[in-house]
C-alpha cells in the first residue's frame, strides 16, 4: 500500500501547523451525517474527518496518509452509510488505487460503503513546470503551461 506525503503548498502546511488533527472515527455514531467532510486515513489505518473547509494536511495532523479526499455519510433505512466519497485532495494527490485503505477503515468502523470511489480523481504533476493537475476527461495536459502530463502517477519523492 502506497503512503502519500503532503505535496501541496508549503505555506498551507505552515498555516495549519498546530491545528488539531481530524476526529478519529471508530464507529458510525462518530461520523457527522449529511454534510460533506474532509477525510484522511492515517498510516496506522485510522479514519479521521474534519469540516470540509479544512485542509487535508491539518486533518492528518501534518503526517503522511494512506488515503485522503471528501466524503458524505447519511442514515438510510437505519444504517449509516457513505453516499459520496472521493480521493480529491490537492494536498496529497492520492491515486484512485488508495480505496482499499478507505474500505478497511470504514469496514473496521462498521460503516456501510460503496465498492469504490463514487467520484475518482486523477492527479498528475507537470514535469515541465511542477504544477499539480487534476486530470479531467482523460485530458493529460497541464492547465498552467500546456505541457503533456505523464500517464502514470508521479508524486513520489
Amino acid at each position: 500500500m502506497r503512503i502519500y506525503r503532503y505535496v501541496g503548498p508549503a505555506e498551507i502546511r505552515a498555516r495549519v501547523a498546530g491545528d488539531p488533527a481530524g476526529t478519529p472515527i471508530h464507529a458510525g455514531s462518530d461520523l457527522p451525517l449529511d454534510e460533506p467532510l474532509t477525510y484522511v486515513v492515517t498510516v496506522d489505518g485510522t479514519l479521521r474527518v474534519a469540516n470540509r473547509r479544512s485542509e487535508h494536511v491539518a486533518c492528518a495532523g501534518g503526517g503522511d496518509v494512506l488515503a485522503a479526499g471528501e466524503l458524505t455519510a447519511s442514515r438510510i433505512a437505519g444504517v449509516i452509510r457513505i453516499v459520496d466519497i472521493s480521493n480529491q485532495s490537492t494536498g496529497y494527490c492520492p491515486e484512485p488505487a488508495c480505496f482499499p485503505a478507505v474500505a478497511r477503515a470504514l469496514d473496521a468502523a462498521g460503516i456501510a460503503r460503496p465498492t469504490n470511489f463514487t467520484v475518482p480523481t486523477i492527479f498528475r504533476r507537470c514535469d515541465a513546470c511542477g504544477e499539480r493537475n487534476l486530470v479531467k476527461d482523460d485530458w493529460y495536459e497541464c492547465a498552467i503551461c500546456g505541457a503533456d502530463l505523464p500517464a502514470s502517477w508521479n508524486f513520489a519523492p
